[in-house]
């Protein structure tokens, strides 16, 4: 147990993560009703774009002057992406059945890896990407890369100002709007396709933020990581309350606390030694989705625009 605050501090590094990417998730399904499953490729496109604006300084840039450029090129990136799809992709199929939008999701999965892979050839292999030097932070029994300084301040401040612009400014009023009815919204002159592309973008640039906080953790970044971390995004979403911008940091937290505390302790009660470990911290997040929609079908902080999807 002398573990336990170490497995915490990791379980809250890695749900911050996914929180950070299940607001784009959150967002999009609040405003339109729509899975955008192409959101992990999102996520994945900006941390190459951070990369490619990393690689493009001339050798010998502070870190501290390139992690702000990374940021910008990484938004960039991945904003230009999702408006693009929003319009040439999504806009096209609003009146058509779900499944349409859904089978388009995974296309646009798919052409985003192969455009990387344009770019990258050797993208399917780890990337290196820059690190924050400097020795791990102690603080009591708790160690934390430096790293995860930035993932640990990014996250909770991309929420707070999120929920502030949503719910105390113009914009985010016509997005409270069209979330609630769409069609009376455009009737009270609402321009509601500007309120979707706006969601649509600030999804994205969440996503590269996540992206870049990814790359500084692990050090490295490749065409696969949207595929699995999308996934346990979209599950973060759907734990919390998709469609609810605190729900979906929230559901991050508590996938990241599941998987951290199940990889550490599963295999040490009895009985359950063959379940513990790295190779079975996946499906205790998904084991965690499973029960809690069983018991709370809307999820943990439940949404009000689901009753009418």
């Amino acid at each position: 147990m002398h573990e336990l605050p170490q497995q915490l501090a990791n379980g809250l590094i890695l749900g911050a993560l996914y929180g950070l990417v299940a607001i784009g998730y959150t967002m999009v399904y609040g405003i339109v009703q729509l899975i955008n499953f192409a959101h992990g490729e999102i996520f994945m496109v900006g941390g190459f774009g951070a990369l490619t604006a990393f690689l493009a300084l001339p050798g010998g840039t502070s870190l501290w002057i390139a992690i702000p450029l990374m940021l910008l090129a990484g938004i960039l990136v991945s904003t230009l992406v999702a408006v693009g799809a929003e319009r040439f992709a999504y806009r096209p199929l609003r009146g058509a059945p779900r499944l349409a939008p859904l089978i388009t999701a995974i296309g646009l999965s798919i052409v985003l890896q192969q455009l990387v892979f344009s770019f990258y050839p050797d993208a399917k292999k780890a990337r290196v990407f820059p690190k924050i030097p400097g020795d791990p932070i102690e603080f009591a029994s708790v160690t934390i890369q430096r790293s995860d300084i930035f993932l640990l301040v990014a996250a909770p401040l991309c929420m707070i100002v999120l929920g502030w612009f949503v719910a105390k400014t113009r914009s985010g009023r016509a997005m409270q709007a069209t979330s609630q009815d769409p069609d009376t919204a455009k009737l009270m002159g609402i321009d509601t396709d500007r309120i979707i592309v706006m969601a649509f973008a600030i999804g994205a640039a969440f996503a590269a933020v996540a992206a870049v906080a990814y790359g500084l953790r692990t050090g490295q970044v490749d065409s696969r990581m949207g595929i699995l971390l999308g996934l346990k995004a979209f599950t973060a979403a759907v734990l919390g309350g998709i469609g609810n911008i605190y729900g979906a940091m929230l559901g991050g937290l508590a996938l990241g606390l599941t998987e951290g505390l199940a990889t550490a302790y599963i295999q040490h009660v009895p009985g359950m030694d063959l379940f513990g470990g790295a190779a079975w911290k996946d499906v205790w997040a998904f084991v965690l989705l499973i029960v809690v929609l069983l018991v709370r079908p809307q999820g943990l902080l439940g949404e009000r625009v689901a009753d009418r999807a």
